[in-house]
């Protein structure tokens, strides 16, 4: 009888909730994808469980990883700080964009290109002097610049998480269930951003294909990836690359050969519970958007994908060490993997 009046409390003070207060969100049903769950290609190991930790301690959520030569990289924590860091763990400030900086990747000229969340798209020179590429599409504003990628031909694609949330927002884009995420594109030369596709469930992690025939565009809520063809007769159409991943996938990158890299730093089945039930969303919106990421379950999980979408690849940890990993990085014979949440930069040998 006790659990059924703490039941009756929980949902009068939400009833209250929703006829005083308004809501931060305006939810949606939404039918997800068929979710495999951790079986077949997906089935649970423990391959990361003794990845090796570099940068313990000097900052916190170190999101993605940027390939350098002579094996000096980089990654950006949630202060701001961009670092340069050696294979042994060595590092150097570059910079502080004053934002949030998640994916990045060096150009053919060595700058530092940067999707930051708060600032837009950025260019870091080697000296740390920092240029906004742009922050805005069609006179309005940007809320959410996530990942990228850029073209032999310098043409930076980039994604657009949401045009309803920010970066300290996140989780009410989840629990909304409203698809407005882009991807786009900015011409260095002639300084023009384009949306090339949009209503996108948190559109994320971005990624060229070989010679760069097509870009992918990762579907996060979803638990898909997109494929937009940029050459040859299919040019301009769209198509499904993955679907039905039991993961959500973060950033994405390309080895450059053979392998598409995706990490997922949760599983599905918690978001996929709730996608028809858009009032208990609409409840949950009232809690602070701390309380909401607490409530994700974090997983260790990235996945290797074929030219075709087939899966190549399956690293898990059941125990979660190294956890909500958001990208994951081909470099000198081993993948850098970067988190959200961790104070440290995970390597993992190939």
């Amino acid at each position: 009888m006790r659990w059924l009046l703490g039941l009756v409390a929980v949902v009068g003070v939400g009833v209250i909730l929703l006829l005083v207060l308004p809501a931060p969100i305006d939810p949606v049903s939404w039918t997800p994808d068929p979710n495999p769950d951790l079986t077949g290609p997906f089935e649970p190991n423990m391959q990361l469980a003794e990845v090796e930790r570099l940068l313990e301690g000097v900052g916190v959520g170190p999101e993605d990883v940027a390939c350098a030569p002579q094996g000096a990289h980089y990654t950006g924590f949630g202060d701001g700080r961009i670092v340069r860091f050696g294979a042994d763990g060595s590092h150097t400030e570059l910079a502080n964009t004053g934002g949030r900086p998640l994916g990045m990747q060096l150009d053919a000229a060595g700058r530092l290109i940067v999707a930051d969340a708060v600032r837009g798209l950025l260019a870091v020179s080697a000296q740390g002097e920092i240029e906004v590429l742009t922050d805005s599409v069609g006179g309005k504003k940007m809320l959410f610049v996530d990942d990228l990628d850029i073209a032999a031909d310098g043409t930076i694609w980039f994604s657009d998480a949401s045009t309803r949330h920010g970066y300290a927002d996140s989780m009410y884009d989840f629990i909304e269930g409203q698809p407005t995420g882009r991807l786009l594109s900015y011409d260095p030369i002639s300084g023009e951003t384009q949306v090339h596709l949009d209503k996108l469930f948190f559109a994320n992690g971005v990624a060229l294909g070989p010679d760069d025939d097509y870009v992918l565009i990762n579907e996060t809520a979803a638990g898909r990836i997109h494929r937009l063809w940029l050459k040859g007769t299919k040019a301009g159409q769209r198509d499904l690359f993955a679907s039905g991943l039991p993961g959500t996938p973060d950033n994405i990158s390309f080895n450059g050969r053979d392998t598409f890299w995706v990490a997922m730093p949760s599983l599905r089945a918690g978001a996929d519970a709730l996608a028809g039930y858009p009032l208990v969303r609409k409840l949950l919106s009232h809690l602070p958007a701390e309380s909401l990421r607490a409530g994700v379950t974090p997983y260790s999980f990235v996945v290797g994908l074929g030219l075709n979408g087939e899966v190549v690849r399956n690293l898990q940890d059941t125990n979660a060490g190294f956890h909500m990993i958001t990208s994951a990085n081909e470099c000198d014979g081993s993948l850098y993997l970067g988190s959200v949440l961790m104070p440290a930069v995970a390597r993992y040998p190939l």
